[in-house]
């Protein structure tokens, strides 16, 4: 029991990790896209890692973002 136990924690692990780094590159793409100019791309990409990685570290940044972009009155 407690090997599976300890299996059942490692797998969450890892997937946990990948989640934060899949969030990463997406944030990474987003930002891209923002310094670029392309907001409307931009802000689809950071609304889907908000909605796909909530807990996500760089998903606080990506809400922070969006805020400043919805003032913009973006389409």
């Amino acid at each position: 029991m407690m090997k599976a136990r300890l299996l059942l924690c490692a797998l969450c692990l890892v997937v946990l990790g990948c989640s934060e780094q899949k969030a990463a590159e997406l944030f990474e793409i987003a930002a891209f896209e923002d310094s670029q100019g392309n907001f409307s791309h931009a802000k689809q990409l950071y609304e889907e890692l908000v909605k796909n990685y909530p807990s996500a570290k760089v998903s606080e940044i990506a809400r922070v973002r969006l805020e400043d972009l919805d003032s913009k009155k973006l389409p």
